[in-house]
This record gives structure tokens, C-alpha cells and sequence, in this order.
């Protein structure tokens, strides 16, 4: 079988008209097929396979011969005891520079958890910064892997079918490789959606015969037409893929009869001024449809393609998309950046080569000012989509944007300077709000101010959707806002501890700080910082902070809990206070105050060393962490309410309303008028427009507390009334 496709792959290589060195392509054969040699796929195919149809992959896009050679060794420094130094000495440093680059993007292969994905992600940009072939062959490996992910258990095929939908298929798309982008859609989709791809399939089986022939008349027309100007294009007809139908079909939720371009007709031409005369003839010949012509020769994707699309009405009823190209922009279509070697650019077009990977290095420039990874991946998500808006400046400037963007991305595609001093915008000469989504064909003008001291507003960072404007907004809070960031910093830290039932002594909480410190590599100031302005994200390091905190806990007592236990007398059953301790006489009980528990709470007691019996809530995020936990199940007891609660017990309420006059006395009036004693209030103003009122109460139990929160939610503008660690 390996000789086969190493015959097919020589082929190739001498069907092409290209020059290689073939020598060194057999001599890396021969090399990995040695290292492979016992090595078996899923399928039970030798291993030898895969690099090969790797291989043939990269001939097809045109590739060069190190891009072959790196191919076919692309496993062997990973998975056999082959060398980088073996490779370096036998195929020169760019053919081990190669090979060193995809191995480093196999090592820590991604999966379903962000961390490890995004991670992954950032080397891979890294490296296609160094060198964009590394990527192209990892595209051509997760490539022939789709197609023969048919042999790998089911939840693996899922897995690696979502990576393709959310990682490989955007960059493919915005590297211009759009053979490559749509067959990887269409693979991930028969495995992501089965169901929906036998639907599709099976409604344009039905009219396929019909299509095919109105297709071929189509072509017809079109050429004796053009024969009358002496135009003399190459036409071909063409399907619109799964993905692309699925995308209208099923996630627009359109009907299938309502996607006009299903089947379309291409023609290629030698000029740009032909593309523009056939167009003309076009709309002369069928009935264009309003809102349906695109000019992408004018304004090219990011991707760099280019043609005229239009969609059309003929005789028989049935809409068709048209588009027209030029033979360069047919290739650039089909093989985008790999047309820089497989065409007539060669080596020589370096500098239209930096001005397309230019976007590779605004990403990882996006994310100098965010301390995680997870960012890479949404940026992949948001800002490398197959789908794009363009909109115009009053000066007739053109700015490309993700769709979904704001008017807020588009101040920062323009300036940095125009984002940090916006004011407002306006849409097609109206006023409009921040959050509005842009439109193709709008023309958006930004309103700024010449306030030295005038900045973007933090809850941008919620409504921008691209990551440059993102960066931005960070950069300037990093820059500008140094005091307030630690200051808000130490506060949202705070706020987040006590809101995740995590209370510290003032050694323990410095020890906490001095660890984030030590993983950040900040000082104190720059860590309250980083989190003010955005860098460090809590909620994604909070469940690091819990499981420290648990592991904390855990060391609180002089003996072992199951000797504490052993003391204790099984049949007995002692009222302590309020609470019921199962086997304890004369138990010492305490309340926890990481989740406060009113009488009516279903609780639990943990036994600590030398403080008693610590009650707990049962869904208290401390006894979910560590009731399973072998080393502290043990200390984990029954306790209940005695039916008869003798005192009142403070409570906390975190309430949210709308800031206005008088909110703060209509608040403490309703606890007044309740005769609800209270034993510290305070209010303070949050940055969308709302305050929060924190008040600490005495109630009754859970009852009276439902009670109170009740009467707290007729109070004009309160939003919400929710019980501190609930």
C-alpha cells in the first residue's frame, strides 16, 4: 500500500512542472518509512500512510520540496527515536526547523479543555509567525486525519471534529486555502450533525439530474453570449458545500428552496476590466436579485479573495449565483497563501506574503495584555469567521470587521487614538447606541471629544467583539488608570473571595497573595492591577484559589479525625444550641461563616481539630469540594435543626437596584417597617449604571429570610436580593 502512494505522491511531483529535488523527498521516504515500520494507524493501514497522503496533499497545494520532505518526517522525532540533530544533518536546518515546529503543535495535543486548547493555539500562532509552512502541513495532517476519522471511537471523533469547526477550519478559511476550509467543514460536519448532512444530501439528490441540466444550459447561454463580444472565458459549474448549506439552512433557519446560491456558475477571465464587461452582460442576459451583488475585487477579504458575485434569475424561476474572476484571483481562491509557491510568486513575493500572514501577528499582539491563553481561542472564533462586514468612513474609507462587530471595533479598526476618545457614532447620518452591530454598506462616523482626560468606558470590553479592539481598551486602562486598577483591582479580589465562601486571616490572605504573585510574576500593585484592568480574569482562576483554600483547611486539628471520631458515643444524641449533633455530648457547635446557615437549612457538621463541630450548609462550596475527598469524608457528621430556634442569626443580603434619590433610605425603610434589626448597611455605586446595597440582618431562619427578600423586591428599582454565599 505504501509503495502505491509513494508512486501516486512521485506522480504528483512530476505532473506538476514544478521543480523538486526528488533525491531528498526519497530520501525521506525511505527515512520514515524505516522509523514507521511497525507502526500501525486505527484503520491497521502501515503507518508509513498517513505521512505519504500528507505529502500528496502539500504536492496538490504546490508546496515545496522542504514542505514535502518536513511531510513525510513530520512524525518521527514524536512517535520513533529519530532525532532533531538526525534530521538537521541529513535534510539541513529548514527541513528540521519544519519537522520541529508541527511536533511541538502534536505534544500537547488539543482537547475539549480551554486551557489546554488555547495554549496549544498560541504556539501554533508563534509558529506560524516563524514559518507558515509549519501550519499548511498541519493543516494537511488534520486533514488526511478527517478522512479516515471514521476508525476512532465515537467521542474522539466528536472531539476532533469540533477542533476542526472552531480552530483549523477559520484558519484555513483566513489563510485562503478555501478547497482545503470547506472539505474540512464538510468532514467535521458528518460527524458533528450526521442527521442534518443525510437531509441535505438527500434533497439535492432529489433535483440533481434537473440541476445538472439546468446548470449545463446555463453555461451554454453564457458562452454563445460572450462569443458575440469575442470573450472566450473558461466556465465551470459548482455546488455550494454541506457546511455552507447547513450554516443557511439550519442555523439562519431557512428554507432549503430560499438559498439561492446552492448551485452556481464560475467564470474565469484573463482581466479586470473582462470581470466588470461580463457582469454588465450578465445582469443584461437574467434578472439580478436587489441586495444579492458583492464586489470583491474592489474590496478583497482579508483572506485576499477576490471576485464579483451576483445573483441572478434566468427563465426557468430558479435564482443561481454567478461569480467572475480573473485566472489569479481563481488561484488565490483556491490555494490563498499557498499560491505564493505553487504560482508564479515564488520567492519573490515576500513582501505580498508579510502584508497576508499580517493578521497572524495582530492576534498574538492582541494578547500581550491578557495573562491567559483562553483568549487566542475566542479570538480564532470571532475574528477569523468566514463571515465579514464592511463598512465605510464619511471619507469612503472601507473597514473590514467580523460579523457581529460594534461600533466600538469599528473606532479602534480605524485608531487607537479614535476608540480611546469616542463619544458616540453615527449610523448613516443617526445617532445610535454603542452596542450596534454593523452592517455591510453602513457608513459610521465616529463622534470623539477633545478631553485630554476623557478614556473608553471598562464595560467596552463586554461589547467589543474583536479582539484588536479588546487589546485596545486594556492598553489604555493599563496605561492610564495605574492608581485605580489596584485599587478596583484589590477590591473585585475581595469581593470574588467572599462570593466564592472563601474568608482568610489577613497572614492567610497575604500567603494567597504572595502565590498569585509568584504565578503571574508580579509585584503585590501589579497583580491588583492586572486583575482592574482586565489581564487576569477571576473567574478563571478562582477554582485554583478554592482548591488551594481546601488544602488549607484541611490542617486545622492536633489528632486524627478518626480518633476523634472513635470518642465519640454513637447512640447519643445532645442538643448543642440550636443545632443536634448525631453521637456528642456536650459538643462545642459553631456557625461557618463561609455560607452563614439559617435554621431551615439542610446542613451538615464537619469535625474540626480542637473548635468543635463546624456547620455547613450542604451545598456550601466548601463541602462540595471536599465530601468525597478520602482524606476529609470521614470527618463529615450529621447534625439538624431542633424544631425550636432559640435566637436570631445574622444574614447578609446582597442587593441590586437602579441608582437613584432616596434608595438607600427606601431600602432601610422596608427593613424598618419589618422591625428587621440591622446591623451594618452599606451603598455604593457600580460602573453600569446600577448600585448595590449590602445589608447584614438578624433573622429568624430561612422562612422569615424568604419573607424579608420578598418585601425587599416591591421596593421601586431593586433588580435582585440574593443571600450572600448562598
Amino acid at each position: 500500500m505504501q509503495d502505491q502512494v509513494y508512486q501516486q505522491l512521485n506522480k504528483m511531483i512530476q505532473e506538476s512542472g514544478r521543480v523538486y529535488d526528488t533525491e531528498k523527498i526519497e530520501k525521506a521516504y525511505l527515512l520514515a518509512k524505516k522509523a514507521h515500520c511497525d507502526q500501525k494507524r486505527f484503520s491497521g493501514e502501515p503507518y508509513i500512510h498517513h505521512p505519504l497522503q500528507v505529502a500528496c496533499i502539500l504536492t496538490e497545494l504546490g508546496m515545496d520540496t522542504d514542505c514535502i520532505c518536513a511531510a513525510l518526517l513530520h512524525d518521527v522525532v514524536e512517535d520513533t527515536s529519530v532525532t532533531l540533530e538526525q534530521l538537521k544533518s541529513g535534510f539541513g536546518d529548514e527541513v528540521a526547523s519544519l519537522v520541529d515546529g508541527v511536533t511541538k503543535l502534536g505534544k500537547v495535543p488539543l482537547s475539549t479543555k480551554e486551557q489546554q486548547q488555547s495554549e496549544n493555539v498560541r504556539k501554533m500562532l508563534l509558529a506560524m509567525n516563524q514559518d507558515i509552512r509549519v501550519v499548511i502541513i498541519k493543516l494537511a495532517d488534520r486533514l488526511h486525519n478527517m478522512r479516515t476519522l471514521q476508525y476512532m471511537r465515537p467521542d474522539k471523533q466528536r472531539e476532533k471534529a469540533l477542533e476542526v469547526m472552531e480552530i483549523f477550519a477559520p484558519i484555513a478559511n483566513r489563510l485562503g486555502i478555501m478547497a482545503m476550509k470547506e472539505e474540512l467543514e464538510d468532514l467535521a460536519l458528518q460527524y458533528l450533525d450526521p442527521i442534518a448532512v443525510a437531509e441535505i444530501e438527500a434533497a439535492l439528490a432529489v433535483k440533481k439530474n434537473d440541476r445538472n441540466a439546468v446548470v449545463d444550459s446555463i453555461k451554454k447561454r453564457i458562452r454563445e453570449r460572450l462569443k458575440e463580444y469575442n470573450i472566450d472565458p473558461y466556465i465551470e459549474g459548482r455546488v455550494k458545500s454541506l457546511y455552507g448549506i447547513y450554516r443557511k439552512v439550519y442555523m439562519a433557519g431557512r428554507d432549503f428552496d430560499e438559498v439561492y446560491d446552492i448551485f452556481a456558475v464560475r467564470i474565469i477571465v484573463n482581466t479586470d476590466i473582462e470581470c466588470y464587461n461580463i457582469l454588465g452582460i450578465i445582469h443584461d442576459m437574467f434578472t439580478p436579485i436587489p441586495n444579492r451583488f458583492k464586489d470583491y475585487i474592489s474590496t478583497p477579504k482579508p483572506n485576499m479573495y477576490q471576485s464579483l458575485h451576483t445573483t441572478v434569475i434566468g427563465k426557468e424561476g430558479i435564482p443561481f449565483e454567478i461569480q467572475i474572476r480573473t485566472w489569479d484571483m481563481h488561484y488565490t481562491a483556491e490555494y490563498g497563501i499557498a499560491a505564493h509557491w505553487k504560482y508564479k510568486e515564488g520567492i519573490n513575493g515576500k513582501d505580498k506574503l508579510e502584508d497576508r500572514l499580517a493578521w497572524i501577528r495582530q492576534i498574538i499582539e492582541a494578547q500581550k495584555d491578557s495573562e491567559g491563553a483562553e483568549d487566542i481561542v475566542k479570538t480564532i472564533k470571532t475574528d477569523l469567521t468566514p463571515e465579514e462586514v464592511y463598512a465605510f468612513t464619511p471619507k469612503g474609507d472601507v473597514k473590514c470587521l467580523p460579523a457581529g462587530s460594534t461600533v466600538i471595533d469599528f473606532a479602534y479598526a480605524i485608531h487607537s487614538e479614535v476608540g480611546n476618545k469616542m463619544i458616540g457614532a453615527k449610523v448613516d447620518g443617526r445617532i445610535v447606541s454603542l452596542e450596534h452591530k454593523i452592517e455591510t454598506g453602513q457608513i459610521i462616523e465616529i463622534l470623539t471629544t477633545k478631553s485630554i482626560s476623557h478614556g473608553p468606558n471598562k464595560d467596552w470590553l463586554n461589547i467589543a467583539h474583536t479582539s484588536e479592539a479588546r487589546s485596545k481598551i486594556r492598553a489604555w486602562f493599563k496605561r492610564e488608570r495605574r492608581e485605580e486598577n489596584i485599587i478596583e483591582g484589590k477590591m473585585e479580589l475581595e469581593r470574588e473571595l467572599k462570593r466564592s465562601y472563601i474568608r482568610l486571616d489577613e497572614e492567610q490572605y497575604q500567603d494567597l497573595i504572595e502565590k498569585l504573585c509568584r504565578r503571574y510574576n508580579h509585584d503585590e500593585n501589579d497583580l491588583y492591577a492586572a486583575i482592574g484592568y482586565g489581564g487576569i480574569n477571576l473567574q478563571k482562576i478562582m477554582p485554583r484559589l478554592k482548591e488551594d483554600y481546601v488544602k488549607m483547611i484541611k490542617n486545622d486539628a492536633p489528632e486524627p479525625a478518626d480518633i476523634l471520631l472513635d470518642k465519640m458515643e454513637d447512640s447519643k444524641q445532645k442538643l448543642s444550641g440550636d443545632v443536634i449533633v448525631e453521637g456528642i455530648d456536650n459538643c462545642l457547635v459553631k456557625f461557618a461563616q463561609c455560607c452563614s446557615p439559617l435554621p431551615g437549612d439542610d446542613i451538615i457538621g464537619f469535625v474540626t481539630r480542637g473548635h468543635g463541630v463546624s456547620v455547613h450548609k450542604r451545598d456550601c462550596v466548601n463541602v462540595i469540594n471536599s465530601i468525597d475527598d478520602p482524606e476529609q469524608s470521614g470527618r463529615w457528621i450529621s447534625v439538624r435543626w431542633t424544631g425550636d430556634v432559640a435566637k436570631n442569626y445574622s444574614c447578609t443580603l446582597d442587593i441590586i437596584a437602579r441608582d437613584r434619590d432616596a434608595l438607600f433610605a427606601d431600602i432601610s425603610m422596608a427593613l424598618a417597617n419589618q422591625r428587621v434589626p440591622i446591623h451594618e448597611i452599606s451603598a455604593r455605586q457600580l460602573k453600569n449604571g446600577n448600585a448595590i446595597v449590602v445589608a447584614t440582618i438578624s433573622t429568624q431562619g430561612v422562612e422569615h429570610l424568604k419573607n424579608i427578600i420578598y418585601k425587599l423586591g416591591k421596593v421601586n428599582g431593586v433588580i435582585s436580593v440574593e443571600r450572600s454565599g448562598k
